[in-house]
């Protein structure tokens, strides 16, 4: 398992594309793309792009944790 660069939520940015969904979780870039097209998942689609909104990826991990932050 990779480890993530991340220390906190606050060191995130604003919109979080694959390769910062798969850093932060420490996934390959090919389950963070399995993750942004699962439909239980915050993805939010600018044209060809797919990107995570900072608050909406915080409230997804929480809830998959239980709450644990």
């Amino acid at each position: 398992m990779k480890l993530s660069v991340y220390k906190s939520y606050d060191d995130l940015p604003l919109f979080l594309n694959a390769r910062m969904v798969a850093q932060v979780l420490g996934v390959s870039i090919s389950t963070a793309y399995e993750l942004l097209n699962n439909p239980g998942f915050p993805t939010l689609r600018v044209g060809s792009r797919m990107v995570v909104p900072k608050e909406k990826f915080i409230q997804w991990a929480e809830g998959q944790s239980g709450g644990a932050k």
